[in-house]
């Protein structure tokens, strides 16, 4: 998994009032509109790991993903554009 360096003004993103149905959708929303270099904390109430698989297949290489902390009841993720290759 890509790591970055962790932002300190990155906005955090609670998705755990949403409904499962709901959690992906907005995700995925939000990752269309990061700009390169700019990132949102993911903020779950179990760990999001399979989310990396599914964002991974559908920007391959374009976003780093860094745990920030891991359970055992919030699970805090910064997700990352990557900067755009020359």
């Amino acid at each position: 998994m890509p790591h970055s360096a962790v932002s300190p003004t990155s906005p955090e993103v609670d998705v755990r009032p949403l409904v499962p149905a709901q959690r992906h959708a907005k995700i995925f929303q939000l990752v269309d509109a990061l700009l390169p270099g700019t990132a949102f904390v993911l903020v779950n109430d179990h760990d999001p790991k399979p989310l990396y698989y599914q964002l991974e297949a559908e920007y391959p290489q374009q976003f780093a993903w860094n745990y920030l902390e891991k359970g055992p009841e919030i699970w805090r993720v910064e997700i990352r554009k990557l900067a755009q290759a020359a």
